[in-house]
């Protein structure tokens, strides 16, 4: 619930900033474009003025436009058909910019000595400043939509690289992974088929989509049942955010049991593996072009994670990693050996990561 709240608080802030911006500056525009068709002066204190209804209307539709977002993301979307999606969204919308812009004209009307002929009921159908902040509206909003998309699709920070070239050359990092896997996976496809299963990552992945930003990590990729997160070494190293996201993840998906259980007829259990260290970072592709990493990082954290079965442990992490880590009084480890990994000359010790009970 908490972390719900504050994913909900970090969308609202960022949606009043951006509305509070568009609608200052279109009403700048728009007005200081009037000023100087009807004579009205457009001093100092008429900017003031702009700005404050700008800042009102940007917090109006701001907070419509977070919670909307928000609950269809979060609860309607796996519902509904995109269409529906956007059909009901757009009545919500053309009904908040009626009720915010009738309260926003009034104060127009009495703070620009202007007359914008929004007494009348339905007085928005002939309106014409109206349909041009409908307009408005709809190229900001696919501004927005695209921005969240891209930072969702490519991670938080990465659409920007891409923007600047930043990994147009290879560039080397030094980064956190963690290969995260559906325990029995071939057992489990078998007892469901291939349609239910499928529906069972789809919730499964969406229960761990729910929390990466709490632990700043970024989806590389979904491979299958099996999902590759990634951090910059620092970020994930702060707060043991690479180990403390699988735990997480878990208890998410023990609370949620009952759910699971009456629909696929389990609870699923997922096991990992996590390492860390320098690797190469750079475009790929031109038709379908990804942020790619190189390096032997990648192919020992796969690794490690395949070593969960062997020795019957969920999380398995390097004990290379695990030296810059200050595990709290909540985990443990236990260590496992030094090990030869399949495709590797040089051995690797590696450690179990447990949870004590009770934490």
């Amino acid at each position: 619930m908490k972390l719900d709240l504050l994913n909900f608080l970090k969308l609202l802030a960022s949606t009043i900033l951006f509305w509070s911006f568009a609608f200052c500056l279109f009403i700048f525009i728009r007005y200081h474009a009037l000023g100087e068709e009807e004579g009205i002066d457009n001093g100092e204190s008429l900017i003031k003025e702009i700005l404050y209804l700008g800042v009102i209307l940007g917090g109006i539709i701001g907070t419509l436009f977070a919670i909307v977002e928000y609950l269809f993301d979060n609860y309607l979307f796996k519902n509904f058909s995109l269409g529906l999606i956007l059909l009901q969204k757009s009545f919500i919308y053309l009904l908040g910019l009626i009720l915010a812009l009738s309260y926003v004209f009034s104060l127009v009307e009495a703070t620009m000595d202007l007359n914008l002929d929004n007494d009348e009921l339905g007085w928005w159908q002939t309106n014409q400043v109206f349909w041009l902040v409908v307009a408005y509206f709809l190229i900001c909003s696919l501004v927005f939509s695209f921005l969240k998309i891209a930072n969702e699709k490519f991670g938080k920070g990465v659409f920007f690289n891409f923007l600047i070239g930043k990994y147009r050359k290879p560039r080397e990092e030094k980064r956190i992974f963690m290969f995260l896997d559906l325990q029995s996976s071939t057992t489990i496809a078998e007892q469901l088929g291939h349609y239910k299963y499928s529906e069972l990552i789809q919730d499964c992945f969406f229960d761990l989509n729910r929390i990466v930003g709490k632990y700043n990590a970024q989806i590389y990729q979904y491979v299958g049942d099996e999902a590759v997160l990634s951090w910059d070494y620092k970020s994930g190293i702060k707060y043991n955010n690479c180990l403390e996201i699988f735990f997480h993840f878990q208890y998410r998906l023990d609370k949620r049991g009952k759910y699971y259980t009456k629909k696929y007829g389990l609870t699923p259990t997922f096991k990992a593996g996590v390492h860390g260290g320098k690797l190469i970072v750079t475009e790929v592709g031109s038709v379908k072009k990804e942020i790619a990493y190189h390096g032997d990082v990648i192919n020992t954290t796969a690794r490690i994670q395949d070593e969960c079965n062997k020795y019957n442990e969920f999380l398995l992490c390097s004990n290379e990693l695990l030296k810059e880590l200050k595990l709290s009084r909540k985990l443990s480890q236990t260590f496992i050996g030094d090990l030869y990994l399949k495709g590797k000359e040089d051995s690797l010790k590696i450690s179990a990561i447990h949870k004590k009970t009770g934490s």
